[in-house]
């Protein structure tokens, strides 16, 4: 099967797994709080925490984090905090990171279980022998990965500085990019360089159909079409502006456009309305009509879980040391190159 059917497999399997822990939660309702907010609220100073929250989260866990952002503005807080407790309202890999750069803090997530299509499209081991087969390549691995695919990264990179760290290095050092197909090429785009790519791809963005954004850009002819780097090349040919999640959330302020359609996680909307009230925003469509561009993974999080995340002080992140250490030099280089 190819990335892409394992990815929708994985999709499928996490969309019949959410509706069962939807379940669960119901049976738990009568022992929580009755002002969730005002709970974590509570609990945010009893542990000395901190709530990090992507911007992909749904809506209430967005408005209780402290900080919100992409991958990037997600590490440098990460990086910087002076919490003793660290809550990840994210997927898996971004917690991974959080505990890399915290080895001595408590890393909470408050759904083991919200992983990421793109991650699993690269296992370790498979990937240990990719990097074999081409000695002398520097691995630049994005950020969307496991830990032990870290480990045998040389530096990370997000959409944010994906271009910018490629451009940094020499014309002649060849260069691996993991793991995902669709941002590998278009910073080979920008960049004009060959760099030989793991083939990985995210299942939302690999979801959203161009003939559909094709009919939206009909039916408002005044709205921009924008998209994350990490949607197939036919999608993004379609973008008057391409580039992260935190890039397309400023573009959306400072343009004059009062019409955008969205291709990417529809998540970040939230945030898009918040800061330009006046705009409208639409969420480009999947290929079919279901919510497939909403990350499942994402979805598993939920303000009931982070504040039992808190309350219990587990779901707990950990790793070996050695996966740690190794883990932590590319992401200390990233940082370094992004300062």
């Amino acid at each position: 099967m190819n990335a892409q059917g394992n990815n929708l497999q994985l999709y499928a399997t996490s969309t019949v797994f959410t509706t069962t822990l939807v379940q669960r939660d119901k049976t738990s309702l009568d022992h929580l709080p009755l002002d969730l907010f005002t709970a974590i609220e509570s609990l945010k100073k009893e542990l000395n925490a901190v709530i990090l929250a992507h911007y992909y989260q749904e809506p209430d866990i967005q408005d209780i984090a402290d900080c919100i952002g992409d991958s990037l503005q997600l590490a440098k807080a990460a990086a910087n905090t002076n919490a003793d407790v660290i809550v990840f309202a994210g997927v898996h890999f971004m917690a991974e990171t959080a505990k890399i750069l915290n080895p001595d803090k408590l890393v909470l997530l408050p759904d083991l279980n919200a992983g990421c299509s793109l991650a699993d499209t690269c296992p370790p081991k498979e990937f240990a022998a990719f990097k074999s087969a081409h000695p002398n390549h520097l691995v630049i691995s994005y950020i969307n990965c496991s830990a032990e695919i870290k480990a045998m990264s040389d530096i990370i990179c997000t959409s944010s500085n994906a271009v910018k760290i490629v451009e940094s290095l020499p014309q002649d050092q060849q260069i691996i990019f993991a793991p995902d197909r669709n941002l590998g090429r278009y910073v080979m785009e920008k960049t004009g360089r060959d760099l030989v790519l793991w083939q990985g791809s995210c299942v939302v963005h690999e979801t959203f159909s161009e003939k559909k954004i094709a009919q939206l850009k009909i039916a408002y002819p005044e709205a921009e079409a924008i998209a994350h780097p990490e949607c197939e090349t036919s999608v993004l040919r379609h973008a008057s502006f391409i580039g992260s999640t935190a890039a397309l959330l400023k573009y959306c302020q400072e343009s004059p456009t009062k019409e955008f359609i969205v291709a990417t996680e529809p998540g970040i909307i939230h945030q898009m309305q918040k800061q330009a009230p006046h705009k409208h925003f639409i969420p480009a469509p999947p290929l079919n009509n279901c919510a497939c561009n909403e990350c499942p993974f994402m979805r598993l999080n939920t303000l009931e879980k982070l504040y039992w995340a808190m309350k219990n002080r587990t779901p707990e992140i950990t790793m070996s040391e050695d996966i740690r250490l190794a883990a932590l030099q590319p992401i200390q280089r990233m940082l370094e190159m992004s300062a």
